[in-house]
This record gives C-alpha cells, structure tokens and sequence, in this order.
C-alpha cells in the first residue's frame, strides 16, 4: 500500500479473489484431502485470512481441531471474526489480528494455508512469513503436505501494450509511473505476449530455508538465492505471435472508439511490432501429490503458452522505455537481467525489483537499452 508497510486489498478485490472459480474451488479441493488424511486431529494456520476468513472456515468444515487465522488489517480482522460467529465456528477458529511475525501461537500446526502470493509470486512477503512460520509454526515444516500452496512460480515474457503505442509525450509521460507496473486483468487483450514466457521465480514452502541466504546492504538476510531461478533470459521474437496478436488488438481498440476499421488495424500492427516490457504473472502449485490424480495447480495465465483467461490475479508490466521499442520483424532477441532483493525477515520491508535489458537485431531503433 501507500505507506509501503503491508499490501492491503478493497473489498471489491477480496470478493474477486472468493469468487475466483480457477481458485476458490482448487484450494477447498486440497484442504479437505489435507485435513482427512489427518482424521479430525489436525490443527490448521491461515495466514492472511481475509474478511471472509474463506480458508479457515473451509479447513473448519473439513474436520480441523482448530484453526489459527492470522490477519494484518485490524478492519479486515473484524470482519472475519464476524463472519466466523455467523457460520458457527468460534469455537474452533480463533481470529488473532497482527503481522504473523508478532503472533505466538498456543501450539504447533499440522497445516499453514499461505495464499500470499502476488502477481509477482514474492511481492507480498510470501517469503519473509514462510521463513517466519518454518521456524515457529509448523510441526513438520519440511513435508510439502504441511503446506497449501506448496510451491508458488512468477513467470515472464516480453510484451507489447496497446495503450503504451497509442499515448506519448507530452500528452503522457510514462516516466511518471516511477518504476511502478501497469496492471492488467489477465483476459485483457491490449497486452500480448511477443515470445514463450520463462520461469524466472520459484519458491518451495517445504525447501525454503535449505537454499543459500545472503545479507542486503543493511545486513539482513535478504534472498535466497534459488528462489530466483533465471537471473538473465534472453528471449527470441516470435513472428507469429506478432501476427496473431493483430487481431485481438484490433478488437480492444474498435472497443468504444470512432477509430476507423483501417485506422484500428493500422494501430493494432504498430502495436504487435513493439516492445513495451516484460509482463509477469504467477503460478500455484497447491498439491504435487494428490493420490491417483493430477498436480492440482492454478494458472493465472494458460499454461505454458502464457495465453488470457480468467483470474483475479493480475499480470503486471512494467513500462521500460519511454516509447515502444519497435518495429519488431520476429527473429530479435531481448537480453534481460532480473535483480530482485526479497526480504526474510522482515514482512512489514517492501521487496525490490529492478529490471534491465537491451533489444537487440531492431531496424532503424530509436532506443534499444531499456
């Protein structure tokens, strides 16, 4: 949020992520096999419970002894704790409103339902907190049944923007954004995808703290150093993804505008040439195991192509250039660098993310280093 100490949500943002069918579904799904494996003895953690304390009551309906949900927001606590007594479950899930790292539990838990994943899988303290709960929390930290997600994954891939082609200075300044990322509704089609996305961002709940830490400049155990998995991708245009991408584009653009139809696809082509930057979004791996089916996983974006469909996750683009770096023939290479710097142990710091790179093999480039 503003004052850059925790991420918070409007109401309207916490009943899309209830409402989600590609994730609310999912998670029941593997909370009840998790909790039925433990057959009525299971003690289960929600952190970040929400106003609608969803998962807790789910892991209450499926046979936890008791439950332990941990919100931030003192509203958002509220609210859970009314939605607790009208469901009936007081007396099995106790509410406690604080940052997880300052909650003392009464014991250990069996179960920790963790969904603090962002668009960028790390940008809402999701490692921090794990770290946190591994080392207070969990009876068996180190078996993935102890967790729900178990692994969570950002992916990345070079895009194009429609609104990006269209608006420039000195109407827009894109500089104004400071760093921060457009976000997008994953359907939205004046974002595409110029080539194959690439798992750049991997983190295993049970395997966190196996993997080798170093110290920020202030001396804080930072970052692990394999959740980052691609610290440098070059990626290669595909030139029928920016022919592809013309249509769609045509038909964001033809939306509400007086644009003629040869006016719209003129657009929409100089748009499917660019480059606008890397767009990103998540993926959940909730359950690797589940017995005689398959890895139960929610994809925010299709899977591996990257395609739209529907999820209240978001994809996030930053904007690299003042303009779009184009036109692009297919065949190009874009060689990007990934320096992120994610906290452990403090949830409340903010992560930093910087990204870098350079278009390469551009006719007539106005500016290739973005």
């Amino acid at each position: 949020n503003k004052n850059g100490n925790f991420v918070s949500f409007d109401m309207s943002a916490y009943k899309a992520m209830k409402e989600d069918p590609t994730r609310t579904p999912l998670f029941k799904k593997v909370i009840a096999s998790r909790l039925a494996a433990l057959k009525g003895q299971g003690i289960a953690l929600d952190l970040g419970t929400g106003p609608y304390a969803l998962f807790a009551i789910l892991a209450a309906e499926a046979g936890a002894k008791r439950v332990y949900a941990i919100e931030a927001d003192p509203v958002v606590a509220a609210s859970a704790r009314q939605v607790i007594a009208k469901s009936g479950w007081a007396d099995v899930i106790t509410v406690y409103n604080d940052f997880s790292s300052r909650v003392t539990l009464p014991e250990k838990v069996d179960l920790c339902i963790a969904e603090l994943c962002g668009s960028i899988c790390s940008e809402e303290g999701v490692l921090a907190t794990i770290v946190d709960a591994h080392n207070r929390f969990m009876k068996n930290p180190t078996s993935s049944d102890s967790w729900i997600p178990e692994r969570v994954q950002t992916y990345a891939a070079p895009a194009s923007y429609a609104l990006h082609n269209l608006f420039g200075p000195p109407e827009f300044d894109w500089g104004k954004l400071k760093g921060e990322p457009v976000r997008f509704n994953c359907r939205d089609d004046s974002l595409q995808l110029l080539s194959d996305p690439v798992l750049i961002e991997d983190i295993n709940f049970a395997d966190i703290l196996k993997e080798t830490t170093t110290k920020d400049d202030v001396g804080n155990l930072a970052w692990i150093q394999n959740s980052i998995v691609k610290s440098n991708v070059v990626y290669t245009i595909d030139p029928k993804r920016i022919e592809d991408n013309v249509n769609p584009i045509i038909g964001e653009l033809r939306r509400g505008s007086r644009n003629s139809p040869e006016e719209s696809e003129k657009l929409a082509r100089e748009t499917a040439a660019s480059f606008s930057g890397i767009a990103m979004w998540p993926r959940l791996f909730l359950d690797c195991s589940m017995t005689n089916e398959e890895v139960v996983v929610i994809n925010s974006r299709g899977y591996p192509k990257g395609a739209h469909q529907r999820s209240h996750w978001q994809t996030v683009l930053p904007i690299m250039a003042d303009r779009p770096i184009g036109p692009l023939k297919g065949g190009e290479t874009i060689s990007v660098d990934f320096d992120f710097t994610i906290p452990i142990t403090r949830i409340t710091q903010p992560a930093k993310y910087s990204i870098t790179g350079t278009v390469n093999g551009v006719v007539d480039p106005k500016n290739t280093n973005v």
